[in-house]
């Protein structure tokens, strides 16, 4: 975003910014405006419920942004940062912004789907965190830069960015076994990544060296 003095915020920033300023809301939240029923606060209103998703359709979005705990928020800005910033530079903000929201709507539609028709699942959990929407930037990356080389910690050699994106999305996969991660809505999220950098990479323009 640029003003007429020329101030500029990346699209990378600015969901950083409001990922960190909605966090902070729904700490403060029930301390100076306490509520009597959970359900009630602003953490439970802008989380998406399957069970409740026909009543509150908006949560399908504003989950995307609000986290549980500060590792979970401090985690998904370390990966929209460096995901984010290297998919931005090489796709544009606004193609980066697209593929950002398409993969949480996809990863929130995948929960929506598990949780209401996938046997024993429980449709009143609710789900909240970036993770789906950060996972298709790392697809998109995965297919338009698969041998790019990063560290992942706390790995110590590097390695192939495509082998970075699937190993991380199946140790998450194993650990929600212990944990409450939405495997669901990482595997919509990656999905999406994984299209949107097949259309992109179509529509790149060949390199032509001339002699």
């Amino acid at each position: 975003m640029r003003d007429d003095r020329g101030f500029y915020v990346s699209a990378v920033w600015f969901l950083i910014i409001i990922n960190v300023l909605l966090f902070v809301a729904t700490l403060l939240q029930p301390v100076f405006f306490p509520t009597k029923y959970q359900r009630d606060e602003l953490f439970y209103r802008l989380a998406l419920k399957p069970a409740y998703f026909t009543e509150e359709p908006w949560t399908i979005v504003t989950s995307i942004f609000v986290h549980d705990g500060f590792p979970h928020i401090l985690f998904n800005m370390l990966a929209l940062y460096f995901f984010g910033t290297y998919l931005s530079a090489l796709i544009g903000d606004g193609k980066f912004l697209i593929t950002y929201f398409l993969g949480g709507l996809l990863g929130g539609a995948f929960w929506i789907l598990y949780g209401l028709y996938a046997p024993g699942a429980n449709p009143y959990i609710a789900v909240v965190g970036a993770s789906g929407a950060i996972f298709a930037l790392g697809g998109a990356l995965a297919v338009l830069r698969p041998n790019a080389k990063v560290i992942v910690f706390p790995i110590p050699a590097p390695m192939s960015l495509w082998v970075a994106v699937i190993g991380i999305f199946l140790v998450m996969t194993f650990l929600s076994v212990w944990f409450p991660i939405s495997w669901q809505a990482h595997l919509g999220g990656l999905v999406l990544g994984l299209i949107a950098g097949l259309i992109f990479r179509s529509r790149q323009r060949p390199f032509i060296r001339r002699y």
